[in-house]
């Protein structure tokens, strides 16, 4: 049987089914909570596990998700004998009691306003948030104190252009944040303030701590149960924690240079989570992915100068307890993605991913390394059905190389035949500051269950490598993702591993501007899929949210001195060289990527007589989340690329 159309029992309903995903771990109320959205009816519930069982706090009909800056996050909190958490629907904050979880007491009435990156203050009893207003023309941003008390809301901090991550020492006492203004991105460049709060209650005049300068990334600040602040930095090249020492942050421990452990295909996995190394310096790497979304938690400073960092290295993610002394010990080594990082005296816990399962809440234990499953990880594959991800590096332009992980095809019902080569679907990640984990993808499943091979790209400019991995992006995008997805292709055939003349690339959002991108200026893809992808970056410059307001500046150039180079890089000006077919899937409540834009370029490829599919969903946004819309696309998709093969 050909290639691409093997049989299958993963159908795109399993693969939807099984986008089941876990966000916003807190441990509280003497258990852990979390978020879980289900794709069944698109909808986040909060749960809480202890005592062995798990109840939920979601009153019946809502969901719990922000929307600031359009992509959310920190979207719950544990307050006193309950949780605030902000309603999917009206982005509002509610306060739910343990007790009766089917009653909601709003504690916000602001219409035009959202909420997000909720930060319970026991000092104020109050509830912190970056409060994201459009009541007036323009988007205003500021943090704001929630009183649970009274109900009274307090402006902590107002003028700069954006914020996050309001977090209060345990004594009420000090105030930081991090705050940023256009055109910065917050993986370019961020301000860390810290304010001291005056004895008769307002706050003092805020300092910046670190970031003045420019050219330094801060996320995710802490205080440690001695009071020391805490920060992730990346002005000595990678996101590392840094701790307040006189005033200032120094950097944990000196970063060796042979001090980042390098793996290929999951071979640490194996490593012992139990056994403490030698004192060593700190990893060379990444300890935190680009902050997307608001409320991520990547590491914890613990009691006596230990340490719970997550870990990324060529790709793959590790959970590592350092203590004061440097000795490091890996836990859950069976897992290669860590998210969301929380501790009670008896556990660590986290959301983790691995090749082999779907997302999965975790309790570790502390003393011994016990892994626990609290919730997901079901291994939805036999080990012979699966498809296992290899890492690989490879040559691309300018002397430089990129990072790949390679799905070969796997079907047990199907032995791979004698001769031929699998036909290639390149996977380009969206952001487009983002990244591909070696997890277990259902989407990619799906496809190397049927006979393809997929290549899930980190081209230059993801993150997880480094800030100048990271930054490489900057003016060109458009031009090195597309250089990095073709030399892809080309490495992979010259190793034998697939058929370089049935290759197709795939993407969502950023990443359907790669492949459009790549369709149009490239003689190499035989088709090509977007999932609500840019075809026109002006357009979206003029249209798009806030956040991203200054991000195609970046990416590209400034719209009037670097014109030509707008015009080059434009997929929808370029239509009449596109000569492979292109299907297209579009959310009819995309407020980043609107259906206008995606239309649009249906219509000039059809004048071009390309041949064209376009599904459009009217009642989703930037990200398919039903699972009925997520099957149909996955489906109409594999039945496009048969059509191309045959």
């Amino acid at each position: 049987m050909p290639y691409g159309s093997w049989p299958s029992r993963w159908s795109a309903a399993d693969a939807a089914a099984a986008s089941r995903d876990f966000a916003g771990l807190q441990a509280g109320l003497g258990g852990l909570l979390w978020l879980e959205y289900r794709p069944d009816d698109g909808h986040c519930c909060l749960w809480l596990w202890r005592d062995g069982a798990v109840q939920c706090l979601t009153p019946p009909g809502r969901s719990v998700r922000s929307r600031v800056y359009e992509y959310g996050g920190g979207a719950f909190c544990v307050v006193e004998d309950g949780v605030a958490w902000v309603d999917e629907a009206d982005q509002q904050v509610y306060r739910t009691s343990v007790v009766d979880a089917f009653a909601a007491e709003a504690l916000t009435a602001e219409a035009d306003c959202r909420y997000g990156d909720l930060h319970y203050a026991p000092g104020w009893s109050a509830v912190l948030a970056v409060e994201e207003s459009h009541a007036a023309q323009a988007v205003v941003h500021r943090l704001v104190a929630l009183s649970l008390h009274d109900g009274t809301r307090r402006v902590l901090a107002e003028g700069a252009d954006f914020y996050s991550a309001p977090r209060l020492s345990a004594d009420g006492c000090r105030l930081a944040w991090i705050e940023w203004d256009r055109p910065e991105l917050p993986w370019t460049a961020t301000r860390l303030c810290l304010a001291e709060v005056e004895t008769d209650g307002p706050l003092g005049k805020p300092v910046t701590l670190a970031g003045l300068e420019g050219g330094e990334a801060l996320q995710q600040p802490c205080f440690a149960g001695d009071g020391r602040l805490w920060c992730l930095s990346d002005r000595a090249g990678w996101w590392q924690p840094w701790a307040e020492l006189g005033g200032r942050l120094q950097v944990v421990d000196r970063v060796g240079e042979d001090a980042g452990r390098r793996v290929d295909n999951g071979a640490a996995l194996s490593t012992s989570g139990v056994d403490w190394s030698e004192p060593r310096p700190l990893a060379a790497a990444d300890h935190a992915p680009a902050p997307w979304l608001l409320g991520t938690v990547s590491y914890l400073p613990l009691a006596e100068g230990h340490l719970l960092l997550t870990c990324q290295e060529e790709g793959w993610g590790f959970l590592i307890e350092r203590d004061g002394a440097g000795r490091e010990r890996y836990l859950a080594t069976e897992f290669s993605r860590f998210r969301q990082l929380a501790a009670d005296e008896e556990y660590f816990y986290c959301i983790a991913g691995s090749p082999t399962r779907l997302p999965a809440v975790l309790a570790i234990e502390r003393a011994g390394g016990a892994v626990r499953l609290l919730a997901g990880g079901d291994a939805p594959l036999a080990e012979v059905e699966l498809s296992w991800p290899q890492s690989l590096r490879f040559a691309t332009g300018e002397g430089e190389s990129a990072q790949a992980f390679f799905y070969p095809p796997r079907n047990a019902a199907c032995p791979e035949p004698e001769h031929g080569r699998p036909p290639l679907l390149v996977f380009v990640h969206g952001g487009p500051t983002s990244a591909c984990y070696p997890v277990f993808d259902p989407r990619i499943q799906f496809w190397t269950q049927r006979g393809f091979a997929v290549a899930d790209l980190n081209y230059r400019g993801s993150s997880g490598f480094g800030r100048a991995y990271r930054l490489r992006l900057a003016g060109e995008w458009g031009r090195i993702d597309v250089e990095d997805a073709c030399a892809l292709v080309r490495d992979l055939g010259d190793a034998g591993l697939i058929d370089p003349a049935r290759a197709f690339i795939r993407g969502a959002s950023a990443g359907g501007y790669t492949a459009l991108c790549a369709l149009a200026f490239r003689d190499l893809f035989r088709g090509g899929a977007s999932l609500y992808g840019v075809s026109d970056p002006l357009s979206l410059r003029r249209v798009t949210h806030k956040f991203e307001g200054d991000y195609l500046d970046w990416l590209i150039g400034d719209p009037e001195r670097d014109a030509e180079r707008y015009r080059q890089r434009t997929p929808l000006l370029h239509a009449g060289r596109i000569q492979a077919p292109v299907i297209f899937f579009q959310g009819g409540l995309d407020a980043v990527v609107v259906p206008q834009q995606t239309e649009a370029m249906v219509a000039a490829l059809r004048t071009h007589g390309v041949a064209v599919e376009y599904r459009l969903y009217p009642d989703e946004r930037h990200g398919f989340r039903q699972a009925a819309h997520l099957a149909d696309a996955l489906e109409r998709e594999w039945r496009f690329y048969r059509r191309l093969l045959d």
